[in-house]
């Protein structure tokens, strides 16, 4: 395991992989021969060739063989429990994903009614506002011409007090002029 390389990458993601060398090692990983299947837990060995003749060597040998044999038994059963059951718990088993999926595809149909009608209200509202707001600003609008057009009238008036005074002081002048 100490010079493995493992791969883990997201090639349409990933980034980097036009660099030099790089697509060189990915090709040469994918050219290395696959691991053939080891069929040693298969087995059923001899004693070692020294201990031909050793019962405790045969013995540990018969163990294995029906350890073996055992294991093998079991895997048949687990078959046969499947052949047996299997198809009426995989069917279980999707019946329960349909329901799942119905109830999810029930609630996305409620959430997109709900966010339809949040947008609905948010439109209505907006549109609502909007026409509040026109009426505002004309009503803005008319308020402040009223303003300018009096501040106008006022600096008529200022005008015309300020002529006024003035006539009055020559007026005055004139009267005053004439009791000498």
């Amino acid at each position: 395991m100490a010079g493995e390389v493992v791969v883990d990458a997201l090639p349409y993601y990933d980034q980097g992989y036009d660099e030099p060398g790089v697509r060189d090692a990915a090709v040469a990983l994918a050219r290395l021969p696959m691991e053939m299947l080891s069929m040693k837990r298969y087995e059923l060995p001899q004693p070692p060739a020294g201990k031909m003749t050793d019962v405790a060597a045969w013995q540990e040998c018969v163990d294995n063989s029906q350890a073996q044999l055992e294991h093998q038994a079991l895997r048949i059963l687990n078959l046969e429990l499947m052949a047996d059951f299997g198809v009426p718990g995989w069917k279980a088993y999707n019946e329960i994903l349909v329901s799942m999926i119905e109830k999810a595809q029930k609630q996305l149909q409620d959430l997109r009614k709900k966010i339809q009608e949040v947008n609905w209200q948010r439109k209505n509202e907006q549109t609502q506002a909007g026409s509040k707001l026109r009426e505002l600003e004309t009503s803005w609008v008319g308020l402040v011409s009223k303003n300018y057009e009096i501040e106008r009238a006022c600096v008529e008036l200022e005008k015309e007090i300020a002529d006024m005074e003035e006539r009055n002081a020559k007026m005055d002048k004139l009267n005053s002029g004439r009791v000498d």
